[in-house]
């Protein structure tokens, strides 16, 4: 059976668990966070909140029912930890690039909706990949972080392309939301537990999804 081919002009990722494995890397950051709040290391379940929320979310998570702890917590953040220790665990997901370097040939938009904050400047220059995105929004860019739909409209009007034609590729329940509230296609991506239009174990399958008919850019 043939694989239906979507008319798509903008493809947009998630950035933990998509772009990259990042689960190592956060647990390393939320761990530093915890323990030196006096507190024991991050559970699994915590652990599973954080990779998904914003910090300041997971921090609120990590010291429920503790004002004092959480402000304290955020201060630490702020004042204490450099971000950039802790992306050097991040691990780039395989054909990443060069499934990006495709998108473009065939004239597609590319763009990242995370809610990640101040770490995604220093991830996207570590890693060099400025060029192979047209936008990125964090959650320091939207009143609203995902699920909320904001962080997808907002990439829609700057790019100026049409919901009916753009997919979100994420790997969480935060991710199938946002693309619902939002009204694009979701691909799931390595998580199979997930209600989506399709499921992708790499990232070059997303192709097979994607009509080439739409003229590359000049």
């Amino acid at each position: 059976m043939m694989q239906q081919k979507w008319q798509i002009e903008c493809v947009i990722y998630d950035c933990d668990g998509v772009l990259f494995d990042s689960l190592e890397a956060n647990g390393r950051l939320y761990n530093h966070i915890t323990v030196s709040m006096g507190r024991g290391p991050l559970t699994s379940d915590e652990l599973k909140y954080c990779h998904t929320h914003t910090v300041f979310e997971s921090i609120r998570y990590m010291f429920p029912d503790n004002e004092i702890l959480e402000k304290k917590a955020v201060e630490f953040l702020k004042k204490e930890v450099d971000l950039r220790d802790f992306i050097e665990y991040l691990k780039m997901e395989p054909n990443l690039i060069k499934t990006l370097d495709m998108l473009k040939e065939r004239g597609m938009k590319r763009a990242i909706s995370t809610n990640r904050t101040t770490s995604m400047k220093h991830i996207m220059e570590r890693f060099s990949l400025r060029p192979y995105f047209d936008m990125v929004v964090t959650a320091l860019d939207v009143a609203r972080p995902k699920p909320a739909p904001e962080s997808v409209e907002k990439i829609l009007k700057a790019l100026n392309v049409h919901k009916d034609k753009t997919l979100y590729i994420g790997d969480s329940e935060v991710d199938r939301e946002t693309a619902f509230s939002s009204g694009v296609k979701f691909i799931a991506y390595k998580n199979n537990a997930l209600a989506a239009d399709a499921l992708i174990e790499d990232h070059l399958a997303l192709l097979d999804y994607l009509s080439d008919g739409k003229h590359p850019q000049g």
